[in-house]
């Protein structure tokens, strides 16, 4: 439980460093390459343990990597699409929904239980994450801009279920930090063509720090909650990533709350108290099983 505690906080924090990132104007597209490039760094020199590139590139699950950091830079552009023409509440609520689907793909294909409680915890869950993000007057699904939440849906969930299958599958012990490692690198190279093709190449200081403040958070939210999948932790994905994904909806609000003042409708607070009940129903469901 202690390591997906620490990715819900880490990954909670990263939501107010992008709201920094606004604040200080920095580029955001350039400081998400950078951070791809710290997060590859921590993974590779600090974890590597002397691999080579030639090694990484022979291990089970390079393949997999190469399809998750395209897919992590991908749902980061299709994020900000999202977010401009939808609004943010429709972004978070796209985002955070797709729980269902490494759910009900764990339930299908590794034949996970859901018990009557955990079903119950889940449903809540989706509850919660709506009226945590919902806005007084925000944005709501209009049907001729259906196409970026849905892709933003399916594309979370798709990352969700990848790396749960990967680790599952391909990633052995002590192989967890140099399997990030390679997700983050070639997420960083897609996202250097992207900049190339773009020739957005004016980068300053202050971008390469919030890069590198970025990039350390990342990194350990991944490995958390890699760490969290495994079979000695919780290791049932039908009860982690609920958990995760409303836990940080819900102190991602919080904290919006404590560091930048922002307001909530009844309706936020009535999905936070949602929130945690259904979290409370996920975890003792999973000791029941």
């Amino acid at each position: 439980m202690i390591y997906l505690i620490l990715s819900i906080l880490i990954s909670s924090s990263i939501f107010v460093i992008f709201k920094l990132f606004d604040k200080y104007q920095i580029n955001t597209f350039q400081a998400i390459v950078i951070n791809y490039f710290v997060a590859f760094s921590c993974g590779f020199f600090f974890y590597g343990n002397g691999a080579t590139i030639s090694e990484i590139s022979q291990k089970p699950w390079i393949v997999g990597a190469v399809i998750l950091g395209f897919l992590f830079i991908a749902i980061f552009i299709v994020m900000a699409r999202t977010a401009q023409q939808n609004g943010l509440s429709v972004a978070s609520v796209s985002g955070k929904m797709s729980v269902v689907i490494p759910v009900v793909f764990a339930v299908i294909v590794y034949k996970e239980q859901l018990s009557i409680l955990k079903i119950i915890g889940i449903i809540l869950a989706l509850v919660a994450v709506y009226l945590t993000t919902v806005k007084k007057g925000g944005g709501s699904f209009d049907r001729k801009k259906l196409l970026f939440p849905a892709l933003l849906f399916v594309g979370s969930g798709i990352i969700d279920t990848t790396i749960k299958h990967i680790e599952k599958t391909s990633v052995v012990d002590g192989e967890t930090p140099i399997f990030s490692a390679a997700i983050f690198s070639c997420a960083a190279v897609i996202g250097i063509v992207i900049i190339t093709l773009r020739r957005d190449f004016k980068i300053t200081g202050k971008t390469i720090l919030g890069g590198i403040a970025l990039g350390i958070p990342n990194f350990y939210s991944i490995i958390f909650l890699l760490k969290a999948l495994r079979p000695d932790q919780l290791g049932d994905s039908s009860t982690v990533f609920p958990i995760n994904n409303v836990a940080i909806v819900m102190l991602s609000t919080i904290f919006g709350i404590l560091f930048f003042k922002e307001k909530l409708i009844l309706k936020n607070w009535i999905g936070i108290g949602i929130a945690i009940l259904s979290i409370v129903l996920i975890a003792i469901s999973a000791q029941q099983l």
